[in-house]
């Protein structure tokens, strides 16, 4: 597309500088939007020195006032185990207010809007695979229940913009994403397990590790992401790895990779954790010609360099508190 203004809020986060980074590759000018709640400023180092990135921090529960905008790309929430857990309230917060904010930032701009909600919605499914039109199994009050809830107001919100005042909306439903720039204890699977290899720790793998996630790299879920961003689709859209691996086999793949001697530990599923999770991508593939490029064994590679580095400066803090 021709160069566009765009805003992307989360922009200090895993994937919203890695959608930073992409639209900057493709000419348009990206204001970038986080108040670091769990962003992270080394995430935006390369970014800030392209002539074409400008950044704001700013809490998006918080109206903005911008104008001239083309696009806005809604990526700003905690999406870690670990972070929703320690910010529940902010989560509910920025997933109603701070949805509602961009959305009144898109109308008033006249700008298209693209919202990154999650498979979470679907929460522990009776379906399986999951596809868009089923509408999930969800514990309303249970400990997910931040995340999860305001992932699903917020899909409720951006169709009411779509149908009541005609904002030109898409939503993504992100199924497990990995990569370089996830925090190294934010107790997702792959961080955690890189990290504790890396580091000679045990690995920890919840319940008996038969349930099951499906792992995209980062590049292929940025792609989707572009692309549906130019479709002409409301209604979400799950973008992820379709291939189905148990936590256990996760554990061996990254053991393998890292070439850790750790042990595998072994400790109490937690509440409301899915015993199942894989993406139906049909809709994808033929609304989007999308499909994941990257297998789990080459995406954990291409991920290691990073990995060592976050291990290295975990292993000197360690040190330095003995």
């Amino acid at each position: 597309m021709a160069q566009k203004s765009v805003l992307v809020s989360g922009a200090a986060g895993f994937l919203g500088s890695h959608l930073c980074e992409a639209l900057l590759a493709e000419g348009h000018r990206v204001i970038g939007i986080d108040n670091y709640a769990t962003g992270n400023s080394a995430n935006l180092e390369a970014l800030s020195r392209a002539p074409q990135f400008s950044f704001i921090e700013h809490d998006i529960c918080q109206p903005l006032q911008l104008s001239g905008l083309d696009y806005v790309f809604n990526f700003a929430s905690p999406a870690s185990p670990f972070d929703y857990a320690r910010l529940g309230p902010e989560t509910l917060k920025v997933g109603s207010y701070g949805t509602i904010n961009m959305l009144d930032l898109a109308r008033n701009s006249g700008a298209k809007f693209l919202h990154a909600s999650t498979s979470e919605c679907y929460g522990d499914p009776e379906v399986h695979p999951q596809p868009e039109r089923y509408w999930g199994r969800v514990n309303p009050i249970g400990p997910r229940s931040v995340y999860d809830e305001s992932k699903r107001f917020s899909e409720a919100a951006v169709m009411a913009y779509h149908r009541y005042y005609g904002v030109d909306t898409h939503m993504v439903r992100i199924f497990n994403t990995y990569g370089p720039r996830l925090q190294p204890t934010d107790g997702r699977v792959i961080s955690n397990f890189m990290t504790q290899a890396l580091l000679g720790d045990d690995l920890t793998v919840f319940g008996d590790g038969s349930q099951t996630r499906s792992f995209c790299y980062v590049s292929d879920l940025i792609d989707g992401i572009l692309r549906l961003s130019q479709s002409g689709e409301h209604l979400p859209v799950n973008i992820g790895n379709p291939d189905e691996w148990t936590i256990l086999e996760c554990a061996h793949e990254v053991l393998a990779v890292t070439g850790s001697k750790s042990r595998i530990r072994y400790e109490p599923l937690p509440v409301d954790d899915p015993a199942r999770r894989r993406p139906d991508i049909t809709k994808a593939r033929d609304l989007l010609g999308w499909s994941p490029k990257v297998p789990l064994r080459e995406g954990l590679q291409r991920s290691l360099e990073y990995f060592q580095q976050r291990a290295k400066e975990i292993a000197a803090s360690r040190s330095t508190q003995i």
